[in-house]
């Protein structure tokens, strides 16, 4: 027990799932070669780059050796220890810390700009910063004081309720994910439904939500989930997108935004107008760092036939920072539905879940009765079907002797009537 102690303490500290999986990028090391290395499967590796597990013992130390940052890059990025310690929240959003370069290996089409906080709020470094705790902590976090209590508690910040901890989340996050929503989809309605949705969502699974790393992010990703269903073409209200704006600047871009496909609008809108890196951006997007670069080049080209300004760049990162401001400008211009009250969210969400398991009960119910009704009702034994009676036809005419008449009906009752033995038989009667 002591010497497994003391290898817990002594266990390397690991940076975030996303910071691991850009670490590893920047050395050019796939998901093979670092489950070669370490001695265990892809998927394993997947899954500690996802924040899903984390590696132990022995492997820990191996996997956090094999993606350690170089040393001439140490005095450019942010050490491991940090990245793991939760930020204090800054007072205000001037003295937010930068986002660090990505490294030069990975095929980025250029910096990510920093988001603005008015129209992309949540990706603001402090909704990152904040730790959100509830009482759904587990046991082996408050154990190993790798949960977020833990953290918390170094940081010297409050202890918030699960409610608490969700309206300050929402009323963080809530008004500009409704804008890029809108961004994504072109339709107002359909951008704050799928806002409350997410945060319908990350209620229902708060215990979950309020232990990850980015909650904020893990609203977007869902929002933005909903938001780009296929299912919605379907629903008369969300047929068609909203008019475009009356400026020509803006429509030429809110124009181009819609002609995109799903994916790669949505790559744009994450990379140049949230501010996220592009390892972020292809693991909230599902996709490959390499796809992710592709998609974006491929959105970049499309609205530059849109917009001269754009085409007029004359490096990347101006692109980017231009494509930033520019869909600030849309996000913020744009008169969206102010989303519901976070009790209301908290309500629906509630009430929601109340729905479904009451209809669950009464569909097994309805289920049992049905089946009991069919066991009552079988038939316990087989019985063969009667035939419907039907004419026949083409039958021959019936044979045989033809019908008596009067004479023949007198001579059978003469003949019944008269001695079967004797002599007296055969002496013939005269009349």
């Amino acid at each position: 027990m002591t010497r497994s102690t003391t290898d817990e303490a002594a266990a390397p500290q690991l940076p975030s799932p996303k910071e691991r999986r850009r670490l590893r990028e920047a050395k050019s090391l796939s998901e093979e070669q670092v489950a070669a290395a370490v001695g265990v499967t892809r998927a394993t590796v997947r899954s500690w780059e996802t924040g899903r597990t984390s590696p132990r013992g022995r492997k820990r130390a191996l996997y956090a050796k094999l993606i350690a940052p170089e040393p001439e890059a140490l005095a450019t990025t942010t050490p491991a220890a940090a990245m793991t310690a939760p930020t204090p929240v800054p007072t205000a959003p001037e003295t937010a810390p930068e986002t660090a370069p990505e490294s030069a290996a990975e095929p980025t089409p250029g910096p990510a700009p920093e988001a603005s906080p008015e129209a992309f709020p949540e990706a603001a470094p402090e909704v990152k910063a904040m730790m959100v705790v509830t009482e759904a902590d587990t046991d082996a976090d408050r154990n190993t004081g790798t949960g977020a209590e833990a953290e918390t508690e170094a940081a010297g910040e409050r202890r918030l309720s699960p409610a608490e901890a969700f309206d300050e989340l929402y009323a963080r996050t809530a008004p500009g994910l409704v804008r890029q929503a809108y961004l994504l989809t072109g339709r107002r309605a359909l951008a704050r439904e799928s806002v409350e949705r997410a945060f319908q969502l990350a209620w229902h699974r708060w215990p979950e939500v309020a232990v990850d790393r980015d909650p904020a992010g893990w609203v977007r990703a869902a929002a933005y989930e909903y938001a780009m269903s296929p299912w919605h073409r379907l629903r008369r209200a969300h047929r068609h997108p909203d008019a475009s704006p009356t400026e020509p600047g803006k429509q030429a871009l809110f124009d181009a935004l819609l002609d995109l496909p799903p994916a790669y609008r949505r790559t744009l809108l994450l990379y140049d107008g949230v501010g996220l890196d592009l390892p972020e951006t292809a693991a909230e997007t599902e996709a490959s760092t390499p796809a992710a670069a592709g998609r974006l080049m491929t959105a970049r080209a499309a609205v530059a036939e849109r917009l001269p300004e754009l085409a007029s760049a004359a490096t990347p990162a101006e692109q980017s920072a231009l494509l930033h401001d520019r869909l600030g400008g849309l996000a913020r211009a744009e008169h969206v539905p102010v989303p519901q009250p976070a009790r209301a969210v908290r309500a629906g969400s509630e009430d929601r879940a109340r729905l479904w398991t009451r209809a669950a009960v009464a569909g097994v119910a309805l289920l049992i009765a049905v089946t009991g009704l069919t066991l009552h009702t079988a038939p316990t034994h087989y019985e063969p079907p009667i035939s419907p009676a039907e004419r026949v036809g083409g039958v021959p005419p019936r044979g045989g002797p033809q019908k008596l008449t009067a004479q023949d009906l007198e001579l059978q009752k003469t003949l019944r009537e008269q001695l079967a033995h004797g002599p007296e038989r055969l002496i013939p009667q005269l009349r």
